[in-house]
């Protein structure tokens, strides 16, 4: 029946555009009666692929013999062996009958023999019908190939090459250069669209059911993959095998490189689809998985451990292939067991961290670790660099850098990479402890329970006296706290300490204006002499120290003004603790009403936030007095109004006096709270008059 086949015309060619696409793949359809049988066809594509690449290595600048080396390397052939030898039979049927095609081109004569292929592999899979095809095609392909590379230098595969009168062929080339450059495009686009077809045979079944909209979409469009796919391997023997038979003939390639270029665009077209559709599969899987490690997170922090291993390998990295942590100290890379039954502050942020938090946490850490016999010495801290992102766009050198320079600032542990946390660990941060950009330090203890959400603030308020960090301590702490210059200041500046035992009288004020910072630092130290006490003074700059508290630090110091504090660390750690005592005490949920420090606070922030000047006095540890600028200017202006009440009751409870006397009736105050706040009072109290704003 073969022999009785003739060479289609050119307009035959054309024919299957006028089909019914439906009606054809009804027909291929119909064929499909698989029996059950499973082939894993990756390791055939491989060899297929090897192939390939061989046989266009010699043309193609985009690889390497060590690259295609590799390719065979992958390869087991023994995971192949028994998988050809059980096709053998098939395969040589369809190689014999994509030979017979070789006597015709035309569209219609290749659907009957793609047809008939089918028809010979209606008991497997679509993929292993697209992969058994390959390789009978192939099997010709590497043979041909292989007489083509060795005909120049092995004298007997060059008389080999005459017999097939392939030599006739390779002198030709520039003639049949557009039929092979097509040809191998067309043969690329199989393997990419097959390649995808495979994919979806290895998509977890326990994530993505086969009534999943995004997976039955793409089954459905399967079998005209591979039908085009079988279709395309039609057309490329007919058109290479013949070259040996048409190369003395005057027929223009130009018609052949068309068509196998309008295969190469539908299978790419197709092969687009169904890579979407890939992609959205795994979109649903990788949410499905993100859900289920999501839940794994909760169960394990809500399960009791006898140690903190689990928990943290959970957190942190769960398997073992790899030392997830970076010392500093060392240089090297170690153990999450350098963790285990400590206490661990989990120190979350992203790469924007600032100088200033980097050296006063530092400073805290070394200072709990010099005396190593103290209890608060006994923790240690892991800083987890979440990248938002995550994987959203590329990790780039300038990333690397920055976390590498960041890390070797620490002194503690760091994750080594921020890839090593789980997008579902970043969800749980973010959904369970609330990080939003906002550094936080998550304390865990010995067991691995959670005993603290955010001990950021503790510690910025009392270092390592709040250890072990727990909520418990911060309330005990507080409840021995007064508005007391040492709460204010002791921790940046140590003089503080001195002065209180001295029973000096202190004053630190705030803010940009320098020509009130001259006036009022005259005028007080004048009041003093006068009132015939001892003053000390400091000033604190303001909450964004910036170049102007800078030039104003070296002019005080320079004109022996006042005490600066030495660096804008210091000054931007003075207005960090008030902050943090302000979050601290809201989410204790204090009331304005009832908390006089957390009023006092309150006072304090909003000077800054309107960027008033502003003073406070105390001494020893009295009740801290504080003030407007313009307004404690001025009573200090006008000292001879209430200097006899200042030697008979007092200088502070005379000023303080003076200055509720004196306060302005009209302001326009504002309270700007930090974005990390989630517990905001709905009731706030204003600085000056007492009434809710």
């Amino acid at each position: 029946m073969a022999a009785m086949r003739t060479r289609p015309t050119r307009g035959d060619r054309h024919m299957f555009s006028s089909l019914d696409d439906n009606a054809v793949m009804k027909n291929i359809l119909a064929t499909h009666a698989p029996d059950g049988a499973y082939f894993d066809v990756k390791p055939l594509l491989q060899i297929i692929e090897d192939i390939t690449h061989r046989a266009n290595l010699d043309k193609s600048h985009h690889g390497t013999q060590a690259e295609t080396d590799a390719i065979v390397e992958s390869v087991s052939y023994n995971d192949v062996r028994e998988m050809l030898e059980a096709m053998a039979f098939t395969t040589n049927k369809v190689s014999s009958e994509i030979n017979v095609s070789c006597t015709g081109i035309g569209s219609g004569y290749a659907h009957a023999t793609t047809t008939g292929i089918f028809l010979m592999l209606c008991h497997y899979e679509w993929d292993v019908k697209a992969i058994i095809t390959l390789a009978s095609f192939k099997e010709n392909y590497g043979e041909l190939w292989l007489v083509v590379q060795l005909c120049v230098s092995n004298p007997l595969t060059k008389s080999e090459a005459h017999l097939k009168q392939i030599h006739d062929v390779l002198e030709q080339g520039e003639a049949l250069k557009p039929r092979f450059e097509t040809g191998t495009n067309l043969f690329k686009a199989m393997l990419d669209l097959t390649h995808c077809i495979i994919q979806f045979k290895d998509l977890p079944k326990q994530y993505i059911s086969p009534d999943t909209p995004e997976l039955d979409t793409a089954t459905t469009h399967i079998p005209t993959a591979v039908y085009w796919i079988i279709r395309s391997i039609v057309a490329c023997a007919s058109i290479l095998i013949n070259l040996i038979g048409t190369v003395h003939e005057h027929v223009t390639a130009t018609t052949e490189a068309w068509e196998l270029s309008s295969l190469a665009l539908k299978i790419s077209n197709i092969h687009d689809h169904l890579k979407h559709q890939l992609d959205l599969c795994n979109h649903h899987i990788n949410e499905k998985k993100q859900i289920e490690a999501y839940l794994m997170i909760l169960r394990v922090m809500e399960t009791p451990h006898l140690d903190n291993t689990k928990p943290l390998k959970q957190l942190i990295y769960q398997k073992d292939d790899q030392l997830p942590l970076y010392e500093c100290s060392t240089k090297n890379r170690v153990s999450i067991d350098m963790l285990k039954k400590k206490i661990v502050l989990l120190f979350i942020s992203d790469l924007d961290l600032s100088e200033y938090e980097l050296s006063i946490h530092g400073q805290i850490y070394r200072e709990a670790k010099l005396r190593p016999e103290r209890a608060e010495s006994h923790y240690e801290v892991v800083w987890l660099p979440v990248v938002t992102s995550h994987g959203a766009k590329p990790w780039t050198q300038k990333d690397q850098r920055k976390l590498e320079e960041l890390r070797n600032t620490m002194p503690w542990y760091s994750v080594f990479h921020p890839l090593l946390l789980h997008r579902a660990v970043i969800n749980y941060i973010k959904e369970v402890w609330h990080f939003n950009h906002k550094p936080l330090i998550v304390v865990m203890d010995p067991q691995g329970r959670i005993i603290n959400t955010n001990a950021l603030h503790m510690m910025w308020i009392w270092g390592n006296m709040a250890f072990p960090f727990t909520i418990m301590r911060e309330e005990v702490l507080w409840r021995e706290e007064t508005w007391r210059i040492e709460l204010l200041a002791y921790s940046i500046e140590p003089n503080i300490f001195s002065w209180v035992v001295e029973e000096k009288y202190i004053c630190l004020y705030g803010g940009k204006d320098l020509e009130w910072i001259r006036r009022f630092t005259t005028t007080t130290q004048a009041v003093a002499r006068k009132a015939g006490i001892q003053l000390e003074m400091l000033y604190v700059g303001t909450s964004n120290p910036r170049e102007k508290v800078r030039k104003n630090n070296d002019i005080i110091r320079s004109d022996n003004l006042s005490h600066v504090l030495p660096d804008l660390t210091l000054i931007w750690f003075f207005w960090v603790r008030l902050e943090s005592m302000l979050y601290s005490k809201l989410q204790h949920r204090k009331s304005f009403d009832e908390d006089p420090i957390l009023r006092e606070i309150n006072v304090m922030l909003t000077y800054d936030g309107n960027g008033q000047v502003w003073a406070v006095v105390c001494r020893e540890n009295d009740w801290m007095r504080r003030s407007d600028g313009v307004t404690v200017l001025t009573s200090l202006t006008n000292y001879s109004e209430w200097q006899d009440e200042a030697q008979n009751k007092g200088f502070l409870p005379a000023l303080n006096e003076h200055l509720e006397a004196n306060r302005p009736q009209h302001h326009n105050n504002r309270l700007i709270l930090p974005g990390t706040f989630r517990n905001v009072p709905e009731r706030v109290v204003c600085s000056e008059c007492g009434r809710s704003i």
